[in-house]
């Protein structure tokens, strides 16, 4: 815009400023008529160039034959009155615009100084010969201001293309980091499945199947049985297997699907889990919830929430705790979840050592803060409880 309009609002500012000040400076009536129609082929060139330039916005012939006219006349009107350099030195802002080439656009800067010095040369008042002295120094002056003034935009300019350069890198990592965020959700969800198949399936084995096993083999001892008091043993020792085996199927029936989540959000879904495992056990249990809660995408709720259930599970099993809590944490770019205890603990190492895994269903957890780009840790000590932590991305619901 500013291109656009700068050789008219130049132009008109010099044939101001010169009829302002003395009649465009000339007494003689035929160079008034002179410098009316130079300022008259002027107008009409830039009015012809705003309706043919449209078509040229590069540089090339055509734009470098409009700046050498323009120039022509700039450089008539100083010689008749100093104020035109005001027009004389639109060149300054387009020569990159209209010059192909390096070198002819410094020729091209070096020729717009011309009638500037010359304008500035004109109201000194020295005699003819110290005039081109005179002339000269500006001349020289001009063209080393000019060169340092070249120089600083070029330097902005490249500092805006690697800037413009950094922001599309940046645009290209966002979008790049989508599609990753997208295919990680894809292999979350379908490691999720796979791996829920097999915890089930190793529950169903340890548990489930592990009682009914155990309930055919009192039914036999009864079959073979015709003791009234070992038949009534035996049953009731069937029922007890029975009812254990309903008590564990429920459990994993309700464990398979976090239905909490359908109703609740993450927070209060662990408050609740949290609740209900404390009068379960009857270990007092605390839930704390820190930072501003967010929605969470399904996949990272349901895997913290999973986590949460298997390390209070560990701590009923394993821990003989006398408390429990449970601190859910949101941060500016992750989540984190610790479950911790006063129970008796354990040393990690040892227990690694002697299983070939992390014990107590750790490299579960493990592996499912994995899946999803989390951690796990595990910090305990003989004597001293258990600390788990898990650490998951930010992920929210899309």
């Amino acid at each position: 815009m500013f291109r656009r309009w700068a050789p008219y609002f130049l132009l008109g500012l010099s044939s101001f400023l010169a009829l302002a000040t003395a009649g465009l400076g000339m007494p003689a009536d035929r160079l008034r008529i002179i410098a009316f129609a130079l300022v008259a082929a002027a107008l009409v060139l830039e009015l012809s160039w705003s309706w043919i330039g449209r078509k040229y916005p590069d540089p090339g012939a055509l734009p470098v034959a409009y700046f050498v006219m323009r120039w022509a006349l700039g450089f008539a009107l100083v010689l008749l009155n100093g104020f035109f350099a005001f027009y004389a030195a639109t060149g300054y802002y387009d020569a990159d615009e209209r010059i192909p080439g390096r070198r002819a656009r410094r020729v091209a800067l070096f020729a717009c100084s011309v009638p500037v010095s010359a304008a500035q040369a004109s109201g000194i008042p020295v005699d003819d010969g110290a005039r081109w002295l005179v002339f000269g120094g500006l001349l020289i002056a001009n063209n080393v201001l000019l060169t340092i003034v070249k120089h600083f935009a070029e330097q902005q300019e490249a500092r805006s293309q690697a800037r413009a350069a950094t922001i599309t890198e940046l645009e290209q990592a966002h979008e790049e980091n989508a599609a990753l965020q997208a295919q990680l959700l894809v292999q979350a969800r379908e490691a999720g499945i796979a791996d829920e198949r097999r915890r089930l399936a190793a529950e169903i084995h340890d548990t489930i199947a592990q009682g009914l096993t155990g309930i055919i083999a009192q039914l036999q001892v009864v079959s073979n049985a015709s003791d009234p008091a070992t038949v009534k043993e035996h049953v009731g020792r069937a029922t007890d297997l029975a009812r254990h085996s309903l008590g564990e199927a429920r459990r994993s029936v309700q464990n398979l699907a976090p239905a909490g989540l359908s109703y609740d959000g993450l927070p209060e879904a662990l408050r609740k889990t949290v609740d209900q495992w404390s009068e379960r056990t009857g270990v007092p249990a605390e839930f704390t919830l820190t930072g501003t809660a967010q929605h969470l995408h399904g996949e990272f709720s349901a895997t913290v929430l999973r986590i949460t259930q298997e390390a209070l599970a560990n701590v009923s099993k394993h821990a003989a705790a006398t408390r429990a809590g449970v601190t859910l944490s949101f941060m500016d770019d992750e989540v984190t979840v610790d479950i911790r205890d006063d129970g008796k603990g354990f040393d990690p190492l040892a227990l690694s050592a002697r299983t070939g895994t992390g014990g107590f269903g750790l490299d579960g957890m493990r592996a499912r803060a994995e899946r999803i780009a989390g951690s796990l840790t595990v910090e305990s000590e003989p004597g001293f409880g258990t600390a788990v932590s898990a650490r998951i991305p930010l992920v929210l619901h899309g």
